[in-house]
């Protein structure tokens, strides 16, 4: 699956520097696709992928940028519990 074929408002899973953490598609521009990725913080910021960019399929959770040898649940950013 590819990362143009979800639409916008979907959510799927991305890799930070720090760890995993929920992105929303948001908006497609110039042949990217451009995410909204939330902060453990509360604050959120933008990623552009290309549209090409491969997902991966967890069950029914789709993964960007997923490598098979780390398991992305286990370095899922905590999310402060005030939000």
């Amino acid at each position: 699956m590819r990362l143009g074929q979800l639409g916008i408002g979907s959510r799927l899973v991305v890799r930070s520097r720090a760890g995993w953490r929920f992105a929303a598609v948001s908006k497609i521009v110039d042949e990217r696709i451009v995410l909204t990725v939330c902060s453990p913080t509360g604050r959120t910021y933008r990623l552009r992928r290309d549209l090409n960019s491969e997902i991966s399929m967890e069950g029914t959770i789709p993964v960007l940028g997923y490598d098979e040898t780390e398991d992305w649940r286990l370095n899922f950013c905590q999310y402060d519990v005030r939000w």
